[in-house]
């Protein structure tokens, strides 16, 4: 049983720079992924990044790549997100997520049995 707590979240002014990181634990699993989402309250949850251990490569959401870029430590025990240039619709909560069992090539958002409690961004104009 794995768990995930993220730090890091706060307030900034629009333009500045913000790191996120997400304590993991008790992951066991092979063939796993691991990724960044965000939510605004009322709105579809929105996947950031994934990281595919079956490739080692992570893959951006195009819209954000520019901005954000993750990381995540072979121990499987860190991920943090460097988030550049916030905007003000960068404002969510940002949750890490992993699959718990062996995940698919495609990672799908159903698949991430293990959840952060999530973190607040706002960032002001």
């Amino acid at each position: 049983q794995a768990d995930l707590v993220e730090s890091g979240g706060g307030s900034v002014q629009a333009g500045g720079s913000l790191t996120v990181s997400c304590a993991v634990s008790g992951h066991t699993y092979d063939g796993y992924c691991m990724a960044w989402f965000r939510q605004v309250p009322g709105k579809d949850r929105e996947r950031i990044a994934t990281f595919k251990s079956m490739s080692g490569e992570t893959y951006y959401s195009d819209s954000l790549k520019v901005r954000f870029t993750t990381s995540q430590d072979s121990a499987k025990t860190n991920m943090t997100i460097h988030m550049n240039n916030l905007k003000p619709e960068d404002t969510a909560v940002y949750y890490c997520a992993a699959t718990g069992r062996r995940a698919t090539w495609y990672c799908h958002e159903d698949e991430f049995d293990y959840w952060g409690r999530g973190t607040q961004v706002t960032i002001s104009s």
